[in-house]
């Protein structure tokens, strides 16, 4: 479908040409209403814009939406089986994929998603990452990658046979889980037993997180 192309009887209102251009959108995007998309493209229509423009803009920016969901969707559902061959950190390994074409990498760095673990140089950093070696390093696993970050880093869950490796590093007090999404609401509980329990990190009544962590050896260098 050439989204740029959209039919325009002559006599049609611009209008409405711009709503059949969110409506077109949305529906491929996967919006079950263009509320959400209409105001976001009228907040851009300053007074005088022309119709046409505001049909333009509502082609490209939904045009765009579509791109980055469908890539976010084959990210999501890629599943690759390979061999860990390093552990940069408790929440950072090198991946070594059974199969990879000419343009994909022979070697991916993967991020463990929803969780994150102490840096090398802070307290429990080189127990986290001894604690993941021992379950990964060498080990056939299953990647089930989510996305890209802006490192260039694959973000993926990891299992070694049925062992689910992000939530069993949380699970054992070898790292935080993250707490920016509602969905990780199991692994926030199994933290908060981990840490009545006292295993790992959480020996330690006030142990420092990795990300305030690095935000002192930011400002320290700076």
């Amino acid at each position: 479908m050439k989204l740029g192309i959209l039919p325009h009887p002559q006599g049609v209102r611009r209008r409405t040409l711009a709503l059949r251009a969110v409506r077109g959108c949305c529906r491929l995007v996967g919006f079950t209403t263009t509320a959400c998309p209409l105001r976001a493209v009228l907040a851009l229509h300053p007074q005088g814009v022309r119709r046409r423009t505001l049909a333009l803009r509502a082609v490209l920016a939904l045009s765009l939406l579509f791109l980055a969901g469908g890539a976010a969707i084959s990210a999501a559902a890629d599943t690759m089986h390979g061999v860990v061959i390093v552990v940069i950190d408790g929440d950072t390994v090198l991946f070594k994929p059974d199969h990879y074409g000419a343009a994909s990498r022979a070697f991916l760095k993967i991020r463990l998603a929803d969780i994150d673990a102490p840096e090398k140089d802070q307290p429990y950093g080189e127990v986290s990452a001894h604690a993941l070696a021992a379950w990964v390093l060498n080990q056939r696993v299953e990647v089930d990658t989510i996305a890209t970050d802006v490192y260039g880093r694959t973000i993926a869950r990891i299992r070694s046979g049925t062992l689910q490796v992000n939530e069993e590093m949380v699970r054992q007090g070898y790292a935080w889980a993250s707490t920016w999404s509602r969905s990780n609401a199991a692994l926030i509980e199994m933290q908060q037993v981990a840490r009545r329990a006292q295993r790992g990190l959480w020996r330690d009544d006030s142990p420092t997180p990795p990300w305030v962590w690095r935000r002192a050896q930011s400002a320290t260098a700076r």
